[in-house]
């Protein structure tokens, strides 16, 4: 297919550029407007109360919510409806042997709260039924035991418990506490 030449520009006539713009487009015909391109995609909604609600859930988790501070001398007691009575006297009088324990003395209460967590888990996961925590009575503390206090709340939360109380004087007295486990789910 032989393409045609465009034919030759005429000469100027006179000087005036516009006129010479225009001899040299030809007829011209206006453009539909276009719209405005696509501006950046606007952010997804976010649910800033509902974010501000768990921060405020956490931060209460973190102070106790409404569990009141215990003191050095308080006994730690904690029984779900579902542990029998005869079950939970048997652990209060410290007839029930715990089959593993965790010292917490001298821990900070982050790295306390970390370790206790793990060791929960654990013992959940190898099917332990009753374990030791020792966690102190808190004298050196400023104000309230911290470490009795967090294991009190932390495992008061843990669906895992079935309950737990002070250790007899002969374990630890108020500063441990026997611990019983919900036995693991089979699989």
């Amino acid at each position: 297919m032989k393409r045609s030449r465009p034919p030759e520009p005429k000469p100027p006539v006179d000087g005036d550029d516009l006129a010479l713009f225009r001899d040299a487009v030809g007829p011209v015909r206006d453009l539909k407007p276009r719209s405005e391109p696509p501006g950046r995609p606007r952010p997804k909604p976010r649910a800033r109360m509902a974010e501000l609600d768990e921060l405020d859930a956490a931060e209460a988790f973190k102070r106790g919510g409404d569990l009141p501070v215990l003191d050095a001398a308080a006994t730690l007691a904690y029984r779900r409806d579902l542990l029998p009575r005869a079950v939970y006297q048997r652990l209060k009088r410290g007839e029930l042997a715990p089959q593993d324990e965790l010292d917490l003395h001298g821990l900070d209460a982050r790295t306390a709260e970390r370790q206790l967590r793990a060791f929960m888990a654990d013992a959940h996961r190898d099917g332990l039924g009753c374990v030791r925590l020792i966690h102190g009575k808190g004298r050196q503390s400023e104000g309230a035991p911290v470490l009795k206090n967090m294991v009190d709340r932390l495992l008061r939360h843990r669906s895992d418990v079935l309950g737990f109380h002070s250790a007899p004087a002969a374990q630890g007295g108020t500063g441990a506490v026997l611990v019983l486990l919900a036995p693991r789910a089979p699989r």
